[in-house]
């Protein structure tokens, strides 16, 4: 057996009846007339000779516009639409957008496992593969672009292990760096974007193992977890910025070697003391803490200030294979995603009040997770994405193919969107473990949105370690 990798918007509004004519004839007076107007007390307007005192005017009261387009023209103008209506109409679009959406595979060639995704803009996503390979795609195109890598300082430790690859890509707040791997996949690697001039690498004094999850803490912190049981706090300087564009224009590749400023261990399980690999971190903006997850099967929490100071470590419900980890602001959740379960934690209950979810995917795993609002996204190892609603405590569900008098309802089955085949490179062992197999579903290690464009980015490969191959798909 081989070992894994770790491995609409809401319907249109009613429309406003039709004005007849008589009507459109006293709005172009300006009789003042709106729906549900009430007559306001003041004097008696004076009449012609031979007519009765004729009635005061009645006064116009703002009709509250409840139209989709309505509120979409007053945010174009600069100013606010309904009160709630913008979340009410987010909410809405949050529930309907997954069983809308529809696949769109992007070629990649032969590389090897798409690991990590993040977007850096409307039209082009970065990605990280197990083939150490840092690359922008262009999804309108499907052009890729390769970004080099940066070296050690020291160049027998550069040359890459075959077996790992870039685990995580994560851009900063504002977007203006992003932190990886370098050559070396025990090192920190930082970028300035959109250019990706090199800025600095964590190369000195820092992690003896692969780095498999990266976090931001601010702008110019950043935090790593190594397989080698511990997590590194990273700070850029300012003076880093000032030679690079002197660099760029003399046609050097130059930048900044730098140790981490603060190191701490992963405390020893009792249970499984040498495996205490971090495999995933989160980092809540609200609390100032970051969390962490180790293969041994235990959460640890950190208060996050110029250094890090553990707080608790507990131990897991689900301890197989605890891969990935996200943290819902609003909710003030993390989620943990284990071998066939995604289990809820709040480290400041001790009850906790949502029961984990099982995905039940045939043992496959959890290979990603994303939070936005109450929604969360579950990338599974069989080639699936799942929708759960933490509010509901239940999966999002297809809908009935509605009638023309009718809308559709609820069937009572899970919905599930299924990725494509990919790539796969039909070698040798393909045919010797795998018999050949034409259909083999790829795990979806990465996902991402880019809610304003209402779309996913998708990313993964084949589940067993061995096989090579890739998927990518644009789901809008």
């Amino acid at each position: 057996v081989l070992l894994s990798d770790s491995e609409t918007l809401a319907s249109p509004p009613p429309m406003a009846p039709q004005q007849t004519g008589s009507s459109r004839k006293r709005k172009a007076q300006g009789d003042g007339q709106g729906a549900g107007s009430s007559v306001l007390p003041g004097p008696v307007m004076a009449a012609a000779p031979g007519e009765g005192p004729r009635l005061p005017k009645r006064q116009r009261r703002p009709v509250a516009r409840r139209s989709l387009v309505h509120y979409l023209n007053g945010r174009a103008q600069g100013h606010a639409g309904l009160p709630g209506f913008e979340s009410e109409l987010r909410g809405y679009a949050i529930l309907r957008l997954p069983e809308l959406l529809q696949e769109r595979q992007l070629a990649l060639g032969p590389l090897n496992k798409v690991f990590a995704s993040q977007w850096l803009n409307a039209r082009q996503v970065v990605c990280g593969t197990k083939c150490n390979t840092l690359f922008v795609v262009d999804i309108h195109s499907g052009r890729i672009t390769r970004i080099p890598l940066m070296r050690d300082r020291v160049p027998g430790l550069a040359r890459p292990q075959p077996t790992c690859g870039i685990h995580a890509v994560e851009l900063n707040p504002s977007k203006t760096l992003l932190a990886t791997g370098g050559e070396n996949p025990n090192s920190l690697a930082v970028y300035q974007l959109p250019t990706f001039d090199p800025v600095c690498l964590g190369d000195r004094q820092g992690h003896r193992d692969w780095i498999f999850a990266i976090a931001w803490m601010s702008d110019t912190v950043a935090v790593s977890g190594s397989r080698d049981g511990t997590v590194a706090l990273w700070r850029m300087d300012p003076d880093m910025f000032n030679g690079i564009s002197w660099y760029k224009d003399m046609g050097l590749p130059r930048y900044a070697h730098i140790r981490p400023k603060d190191m701490e261990a992963i405390p020893r399980a009792t249970t499984n003391p040498g495996n205490r690999k971090v495999r995933a971190l989160a980092f809540s903006g609200k609390n100032q803490e970051l969390g962490a997850v180790s293969l041994d099967g235990y959460f640890h929490l950190w208060k996050a200030r110029s250094s890090l100071s553990r707080l608790l470590s507990f131990r897991l419900p689900y301890c197989r294979e605890n891969v990935c980890l996200t943290y819902c602001d609003d909710l003030s959740l993390y989620a943990v995603g284990s071998q066939s379960h995604v289990s809820f934690l709040d480290p400041r209950q001790r009850q906790q009040n949502i029961r984990p979810l099982c995905s039940r995917e045939g043992g496959t795993g959890v290979r990603s997770l994303s939070f936005y609002q109450h929604i969360i996204t579950v990338g599974t190892g069989h080639g699936s994405l799942l929708f759960y609603d933490i509010r509901a405590q239940k999966f999002l569900e297809e809908k009935s193919s509605a009638s023309l008098d009718s809308f559709p309802g609820p069937t009572g089955r899970k919905l599930k969107l299924t990725c494509g085949r990919g790539w796969l490179n039909q070698n040798e062992l393909w045919v010797n473990y795998f018999g050949g197999m034409e259909e083999f579903p790829n795990a979806l290690y990465t996902h991402c949105y880019n809610w304003p464009e209402m779309k996913l980015f998708v990313g993964g490969g084949p589940l067993p370690s061995g096989l090579h191959g890739n998927y990518a798909g644009l789901w809008s």
